[in-house]
């Protein structure tokens, strides 16, 4: 038996209310749990822009501030326009504004219908893509993390478990934010996971020294030609993985067919200050928030379809013969 274990508080980051949209801040996370209540679809999307929530909690954002600009009464294309355009590397908004506009009811019941939808759908997603994640790592496997893979990881924490597989994670902090040391460390570790923090700075040393079976990291999105673009620090990680004989299996939904190459993704840069821990005069900071992998360094593509090499990306949309053209990017 697969003992069972509550689920963690992020896993459901951002709640529907009947007059407001909760989003667990996750800027004050482990110390502190403060809801940021946001009334309006505009308020949603400052929310997102100011990283109140990160990876998959946008999409679940994006969901609902579209039902509350329904329940407003304001023009749904032009709320999506604004969503989509709060952070632009990862297509998690373009997929939840897709998924609510590609209904025919419009009316605020219809909205609310295909945001949970929505909602559902991507968690299902997340579970498929986690039990094939799975099935690549050994028993035993020690894997080092990057960032956070937000629903990703907590299902491959999950699926796992029911493989009968022991497992141990080591995580970066994921400077300047510190997605890793706030978000998936003491995650991992609400589930019981064997979990170490490192420096950003410290995952090539482990692997050189043969303390990493596997690089696990999720994407904010993968081209068609094999290119994962995820939070800035993968690439590094991933050339030392190749280097030392370690694979790197990226986590994401589906590869994006508007995506063929690199050059379609725009890269967000974000304050420079965020990085200066000491403001000192005549130092100026830089901070691409994301890094692009190259699929010579990547050895598969873990999605809800199966694992893929990223050289055959094509073959995601051929699994199935019933994918549709109402589907795509979801």
């Amino acid at each position: 038996m697969v003992p069972e274990i509550a689920p963690p508080e992020i896993e459901h980051s951002v709640r529907l209310t009947a007059d407001a949209v909760l989003i667990l801040d996750r800027r004050k996370l482990p110390l502190e749990r403060e809801w940021v209540r946001c009334e309006t679809v505009a308020e949603v999307a400052q929310a997102i822009k100011d990283m109140v929530t990160q990876s998959s909690g946008p999409y679940f954002a994006a969901l609902y501030g579209m039902v509350l600009a329904a329940r407003a009464g304001e023009d749904l294309e032009a709320a999506g326009r604004l969503l989509v355009e709060t952070r632009r590397t990862n297509n998690h908004l373009h997929k939840a504004v897709h998924c609510v506009l590609s209904t025919s009811d419009r009316s605020v019941a219809g909205v609310l219908a295909a945001a949970e939808a929505g909602d559902e759908l991507y968690r299902a997603r997340s579970r498929a893509l986690a039990t094939a994640a799975a099935e690549l790592l050994p028993d035993g496997a020690r894997v080092l993390t990057h960032c956070w893979a937000d629903i990703y990881l907590i299902e491959l924490v999950v699926a796992l478990r029911k493989a009968h597989k022991e497992f141990s994670f080591v995580c970066t902090e994921t400077r300047p934010y510190l997605q890793g040391a706030r978000l998936t460390a003491p995650t991992l570790a609400e589930m019981g996971v064997d979990t170490t923090l490192v420096t950003d700075g410290m995952g090539a040393a482990l692997i050189a020294d043969g303390r990493v079976d596997a690089l696990v990291t999720a994407a904010d999105r993968v081209t068609m030609d094999g290119h994962v673009i995820n939070k800035v620090g993968t690439l590094g990680l991933a050339a030392a993985a190749q280097a030392f004989g370690v694979p790197f299996h990226a986590l994401v939904q589906a590869p994006d067919q508007d995506a063929p190459s690199a050059a379609a993704v725009p890269i967000e840069y974000r304050d420079g200050t965020d990085v200066l821990s000491f403001h000192v005069s005549g130092v100026r900071g830089l901070y691409p928030a994301f890094d692009v992998t190259p699929p010579r360094l990547v050895t598969t593509v873990v999605t809800d379809r199966g694992a893929f090499a990223p050289t055959a990306l094509s073959k995601y949309y051929e699994v199935h013969e019933y994918y549709e053209e109402g589907e795509r990017n979801q």
